[in-house]
């Protein structure tokens, strides 16, 4: 979010009215955001029909406020936000609105959604309200009429070396051939660090672009100095004023909507009618929906929204902006279907709905990114069925599935419950995807299943945005912890977690059986390789694949449909560069590992130490809490004492010892200690040399103040820590310089014991490795004992820092991190430009974009149980910080075209050849294949192993001719198969009588 973002966000109180299953998601959303504080607002008893989508309802909530059951939970996603709700007799006042920054009516009558947003008005509250109903929702925003916004794309400032500036009016700048600024006329610029042209730097200027690599400022530079060399140019944002109309208004004349899928252009006016109409339809039945699957109540909503629509005709007489939508008659069976499961929830129309809500929320809060103007609308009807249901397939029956039931029928509910699905990965969509799951009673039947792996263990950074994982958990295997988590929300759901990755090498685990077993497969991944692999494991086994992945606010969503689609891999984006841990940790090779390293560095020391020696000072149950986490007790117990005691600093002179023993802490100690592990003669278990490959022996650095990098990490880590402090610092270079020359400095000898993992399964395996509790009892009771008590300090508080790469103090000290990093490993080092570029692509995951895309993929699984046609998939992309949305139905499979004995066929990567090879020799496969394809095998190969060749030697060929396969497989790889029950083998073949090339599919060759 960027700092001053998040500084605005975490003052932000906002009131949450309404905690049906989409509010309860905007709820989740924002608090794991770290706003201020959310106090909620709902005197609705709990009923089945809410357990479809609010995941914070049981059966036993059933009877009490939404707002009362729901409200221990919420408080647990996030300590550093408060969470309350609002009184029994609390009135909705304008006095008790005025407290709010932000106001969100969930769920509400339409006539309570004007009043509240009459008072926000009143008050300069921003307003966001919304609806889900059935396979239906909506969006509204409105901030008033001087909302700033601050940033309006979150994008990296666009920014380019200065190659040359002309002596003209206006002066005339050229950026380096293969630095495309990326500007636009009338973008504001700041100039730096050009030599020569001096008279230019740190001022801004409002450009005239006037061709990629150049653009003009306004200013005569005919007197200033020639330009020399160097200097950068960097876009400046500036704020842009928005202004926003009242719901009351904006409902007869909503304006443009915001689209999101090009097949449905004129959908968002017909639904904006719809609503309204289902709206006057529930103000004549005491704010109750229509009986989901009565004809007559959809048709008196038909009957509404046709009469609002001429309404607009008559009574408007042509006023602009009234919505009068031409020929809505013909869009009667869109209204009425809506009408008709309107009372229903969906679990996943929540969750995307949740995402984008919430994420505007946030806009109001942080005045980042840019709001929806005004009104969004999305539907689903594709996951409908074909022809309307009966009012008794969707009927109640006092089941927690009851609100999906309204929607679906019960038949889909029942065939949804006894699914098998597979998801891979239980991180940020993982932990969305099993909610969503739960809450649809996906696997929760007799025959159900849900099986879900992930090989990561949970920590601390996780719970900002995993948000099935506490503090508590930190430390346990994510699968295992993600699926005790769904179970509790819904005891039903079958799952079963395993702690393994998907590859060939666990092709025993999850074998023939475990996949032939299953209806398909769901992937929570965040590398391109596994993506694969398990989409190779789709292709073959003929399964279904629900894809996403996220990009801060942007996220995207792929179906896969076996022989309906194209497959994953069939079009990508270039392969993502996932960086191992120990190689991060010990054994760096490129610049961009030792900035990540900074970088974590950075949030260590200046965010989550703070953050931990707060919580110690202000929440009285802290050391509680710690006890439940033996695996970082320590650490933070740790971590508060040197702060509070140890290395708590009285004057900038102790900021300043503390950064210069830290430099020989990272740069010095920590590599002498590797080396004393690994020395440069250090061998592997194999004989061969550890130093080597990507592994490049480190030297220490010994500190030397007239090394301007040496100085620069002293002085940039010293500054940010007397901010942390609340100590006035100075940039007196001499007066550092004189404070760095006082510090003694203690001599290092490497320790022994000090375990250092070597690869990636070492580094597992330590994970793995239960701590001494009695061990960690005693070391905590006696750093506890040496805490200040917290009362002695009273008022006494540290100040967090949020990363943001656009402070250049803060990169100042990433940059000297890095580079010094980089010279203990003798990796060129960046400047300040390539540090800043590096590090704007590291972009986490965010809960709103996350909750988005399992939604959407969510709803692709309620087509695939009905054998949709290609037209009602929708693969989907969406960048909710423009925001900008984009749907659209899957491309179908390549198809390629094959002569074989004389008849054309059409094969697409999702067909092989079947082949019982049970005790089949090489010859007989060879043979068959000839003779059942009319072709001439010149190759088979099996993965990178060829198995047979035309043109290898022949008295080999000969030797494995009566071999079987399977023995001539192991004979090649130099490797033992596993008892697996199908291979895959790629046969390169020719034309009988021209020897043309014939693109056979791969053979699915049975073993077993």
């Amino acid at each position: 979010m960027g700092h001053e973002a998040q500084l605005r966000m975490s003052t932000s109180d906002v009131l949450l009215v309404g905690l049906d299953g989409l509010g309860v998601e905007i709820a989740k959303n924002v608090v794991l955001a770290g706003i201020k504080s959310l106090t909620i607002h709902d005197q609705t008893p709990a009923s089945f029909s809410d357990l479809s989508a609010q995941f914070y309802l049981s059966e036993s909530s059933i009877g009490e406020t939404r707002a009362s059951a729901s409200l221990q939970s919420l408080k647990q996603l996030n300590e550093y936000v408060s969470v309350e709700k609002t009184a029994d007799s609390q009135v909705l006042d304008l006095a008790f609105i005025s407290r709010f920054r932000c106001v969100v009516a969930i769920g509400q009558p339409l006539a309570e959604m004007v009043r509240l947003n009459k008072l926000c008005r009143e008050c300069g509250a921003c307003f966001v309200a919304g609806d889900s109903r059935g396979v239906c929702a909506f969006t509204f925003c409105d901030f008033g009429d001087d909302f700033v916004c601050y940033d309006t794309d979150g994008e990296p400032n666009k920014n380019a070396m200065i190659s040359a500036v002309t002596q003209d009016n206006p002066a005339a700048v050229t950026c380096l051939e293969d630095h495309r600024h990326g500007l636009e006329s009338g973008d504001v610029v700041k100039i730096t660090a050009i030599e020569g042209m001096e008279e230019l730097n740190d001022q801004e200027y409002e450009v005239n672009v006037t061709g990629p690599y150049t653009f003009e400022i306004p200013v005569d530079a005919s007197s200033f100095s020639a330009y020399v060399r160097s200097g950068y140019v960097m876009q400046v944002k500036q704020p842009v004023k928005m202004t926003f109309r009242p719901l009351e208004d904006a409902l007869v004349s909503p304006g443009e909507f915001l689209l999101a899928d090009f097949a449905k252009m004129d959908r968002p006016a017909v639904l904006h009618q719809a609503f309204r109409g289902l709206y006057a339809y529930a103000a004549e039945h005491n704010n109750e929906m229509p009986t989901p699957g009565d004809p007559a109540a959809a048709e008196k909503v038909w009957e509404h929204a046709m009469r609002i629509n001429q309404a607009a005709k008559t009574d408007g007489d042509g006023a602009e902006g009234v919505l009068f939508v031409e020929n809505l008659e013909d869009s009667k069976d869109v209204i009425t279907r809506f009408a008709m499961c309107a009372a229903g929830t969906l679990s996943p129309m929540c969750a995307a709905m949740g995402g984008i809500l919430g994420q505007e929320v946030l806009k109001a809060c942080s005045g980042k990114f840019s709001p929806i103007r005004q009104w969004f609308y999305f539907d689903a009807l594709e996951v409908l069925p074909e022809e309307p249901l009966k009012m008794e397939d969707v009927a109640p029956r006092s089941s927690r599935y009851d609100g999906q039931i309204a929607v679906i029928g019960a038949d889909l509910q029942a065939k949804l419950c006894q699914q098998r699905y597979f998801l891979v990965g239980a991180g940020a969509i993982g932990c969305e995807m099993l909610k969503n799951w739960a809450m649809m009673g996906l696997g929760a039947g007799e025959n159900g299943a849900v099986h879900v792996t992930d090989m990561d263990r949970i920590e601390r950074s996780n719970l900002s945005r995993q948000f099935l994982f506490r503090s508590t958990d930190i430390g346990q295997p994510k699968s295992c912890t993600a699926a005790a988590a769904a179970k509790r929300m819904n005891p039903e759901l079958h799952v079963t977690a395993y702690e393994s990755k998907v590859a060939p090498s666990t092709e025993e685990q999850f074998n023939t059986d475990f996949y032939e077993a299953l209806d398909g497969v769901c992937t929570a991944l965040d590398n391109i390789d596994a993506r694969l692999y398990m989409d190779s494991r789709c292709l073959f086994f003929n399964l279904p694949m629900l894809e996403s992945g996220t990009m801060g606010t942007k996220g995207n969503t792929q179906v896969v449909v076996p022989h309906l689609t194209e497959h994953y891999g069939a079009t990508r984006d270039p392969p993502e560069k996932s960086v191992p841990v120990c190689t991060l940790k010990n054994f760096p090779h490129k610049i961009e590992h030792t900035i990540q390293w900074a970088r974590d560095w950075f949030e260590g020391v200046y965010k989550q130490t703070p953050e931990s020696v707060n919580a110690y000072l202000t929440d009285g149950e802290f050391l509680k809490k710690l006890e439940k986490q033996p695996n970082v007790r320590l650490e933070s117990l740790t971590a508060v004492k040197d702060s509070l005691v140890d290395e708590r600093p009285q004057s900038f002179d102790d900021c300043v010892a503390w950064a210069r023993l830290q430099f020989d802490k990272l740069f010095r100690n920590a590599i002498l200690q590797l080396l004393h592990n690994f020395p440069l003669d250090h061998v592997t278990s194999s004989g061969a040399p550890f130093w080597a490959g990507s592994k490049k022996p480190p030297r220490a650095l010994d500190f030397d103040a007239a090394d301007e990098a040496h100085f620069e990490f002293v002085a940039s880590a010293a500054k940010l820590r007397a901010g942390v402090y609340g100590i006035a610092a100075t940039s007196d270079k001499e007066a550092i310089a004189a404070m760095i020359g006082t510090v003694e400095v203690p001599d290092f000898s490497p320790a022994e014991g000090v375990k250092i993992s070597a690869d990636e399964k070492e580094a597992e395996e330590e994970n793995k490795a239960s701590a001494d509790l009695t061990t960690v009892d005693s070391e905590a009771g006696r750093i506890t004992a040496q805490l200040p008590a917290p009362d002695s300090l009273t008022g006494f508080r540290l100040t967090p820092i949020d990363f943001d790469k656009d402070v250049d103090e803060q990169m100042a000290v990433v940059m000297a991190v890095s580079n010094l990093r980089a010279r203990n490993y003798k990796i060129p080092e960046s400047d300040m430009h390539t540090s800043r570029q590096i590090a704007g692509k590291i972009i986490p995951a965010i809960a709103t974009t996350t909750a988005m895309v399992t939604g959407l993929i969510s709803m692709e699984l309620l087509k695939l149980l009905q054998s949709k046609e290609l037209e009602a998939y929708k693969n989907g992309f969406a960048n909710l910080a423009i925001p900008v949305f984009a749907f659209s139905e899957p491309g179908p499979p390549e198809k390629n075209k094959v002569t074989i004995k004389g008849e054309e066929k059409v094969f697409t990567a999702w067909d092989f050849l079947k082949v019982d090879g049970r005790g089949m020799t090489l010859k007989a496969l060879i043979d068959y294949v000839e003779s059942e394809y009319g072709v001439e095998v010149q190759m088979l190969s099996y993965g990178q192993a060829i198995v047979h060749s035309f043109m290898s030697n022949a008295k080999k060929r000969r030797e494995r001719m009566p071999m079987q396969v399977k023995d001539v497989i192991e004979l090649v790889t130099k490797k033992k198969l596993p008892p697996l029950k199908y291979i895959t083998l790629a046969a390169m073949c020719g034309d009988m009588d021209t020897g043309d090339e014939v693109d056979l599919p791969p053979l699915r060759f049975q073993l077993l």
